[in-house]
């Protein structure tokens, strides 16, 4: 049996040490303390993990800085818009929260590449939700100026597809 003391030396002992939780044994009675949650362990199939509205647009600009305009981690969008070159650039956003697929099956050739002239209508992706498969179309003809996610990465409601240049 435990004491109210060493109860509650388990829960300061949990506490401070930040873990998980804690589960001890002792004559016959198991007590099981939860600590603070471990961080999601990333699905590496999913792409990135998903974040906060307000930490997902700061990651945007932070970490699009940091690439290269030819680095090949830029989705095959070739230069890509620059800072104050987005002007008159029109943006596909996700309409829900899923998974992004840029063709229709793994085998398939993806639907658009960046500098690829799209029409208003055309697919230009699908997002998965709940097992859905929703087509996204675009919303101007133009040129696709940058894909902004990579296949079968996570997207969150109103996050940036694609940049459309109208013509």
């Amino acid at each position: 049996m435990f004491t109210f003391a060493e109860l509650c030396e388990l829960i300061r002992l949990v506490s401070d040490t930040r873990v998980g939780g804690v589960e001890v044994e002792k004559d016959g009675m198991r007590v099981h303390i939860d600590g603070v949650p471990c961080p999601p362990q990333p699905d590496p199939r999913l792409g990135a993990p998903l974040l906060p509205p307000h930490l997902a647009a700061l990651g945007q600009f932070a970490g699009g800085a940091a690439l290269a305009p030819g680095d090949p981690a830029r989705q095959g969008t070739g230069a890509g818009p620059g800072p104050g070159e987005d002007d008159g650039l029109s943006f596909v956003t996700s309409p829900i929260v899923g998974t992004f697929y840029a063709a229709p099956s793994p085998e398939a050739q993806p639907y658009v590449k960046a500098g690829d002239f799209v029409q208003k209508g055309q697919v230009l992706c699908i997002v998965e939700a709940m097992k859905l498969m929703n087509e996204i179309e675009s919303d101007v003809s133009g040129v696709l100026v940058r894909i902004f996610p990579e296949n079968a990465q996570a997207v969150e409601f109103g996050e940036r597809l694609f940049a459309v240049r109208p013509s």
